[in-house]
């Protein structure tokens, strides 16, 4: 964590309800990045389909928006909470992510550039986040998603691609903030 990066949320995983693996992520592994162009943070649209070498994407729901209300019951959906400390982990583990074989980290979700541009900042991640606010993406792979506050999100999935081929899925990724520790592990098992 750098000395300007908040601290992580503490967040007790025992109180929220568990998400289940229903078996919509099971299809991912094996297929290519899709020819989908998403808006990044750092200002440089990112062509998946041209990624190359070892890119870990976590897509999640949405991070909360200061002073924007979350979609009712948000606590009670399961899977829902916990974008703020998964992207505090990928953020705290992000040398350990590049030394074992990352060669990039994207947060995706379906937020627009904008509110993902004060994330990032707010969070002070070191890299960046994209939009899939058409849901390009989750068209393109059939993510699997959730509707919350008339919106469509995604359900929280962690991609490792080598090459622009999905390699290995972690679904349901519960709890969230040991998500990146678990990357970090499926890749120095496989390098």
């Amino acid at each position: 964590m750098t000395a300007d990066a908040p601290a992580p949320i503490p967040v007790d995983w025992s109180t929220l309800p568990t998400p289940v693996d229903d078996g919509a992520a099971a299809h991912l592994p094996g297929m290519r990045l899709p020819d989908v162009t998403l808006p990044a943070t750092d200002g440089e649209p990112v062509r998946l389909s041209d990624l190359g070498g070892t890119v870990v994407l976590y897509v999640y729901p949405m991070t909360a928006e200061p002073g924007v209300e979350l979609p009712p019951d948000w606590g009670e959906i399961p899977g829902a909470k916990g974008c703020t400390p998964q992207s505090c982990a990928f953020r705290d583990h992000f040398a350990e992510l590049r030394a074992a074989g990352a060669d990039a980290v994207f947060g995706v979700s379906t937020q627009t550039r904008e509110a993902q541009q004060e994330a990032a900042s707010r969070l002070a991640l070191p890299f960046p986040l994209l939009s899939d606010a058409d849901l390009a993406l989750a068209d393109a792979l059939q993510l699997p998603t959730f509707a919350a506050g008339g919106r469509t999100l995604h359900k929280r999935v962690t991609l490792i691609a080598r090459d622009g081929v999905i390699e290995t899925v972690f679904y349901p990724v519960f709890p969230p903030d040991r998500n990146a520790a678990d990357v970090i592990a499926w890749l120095l098992a496989h390098p």
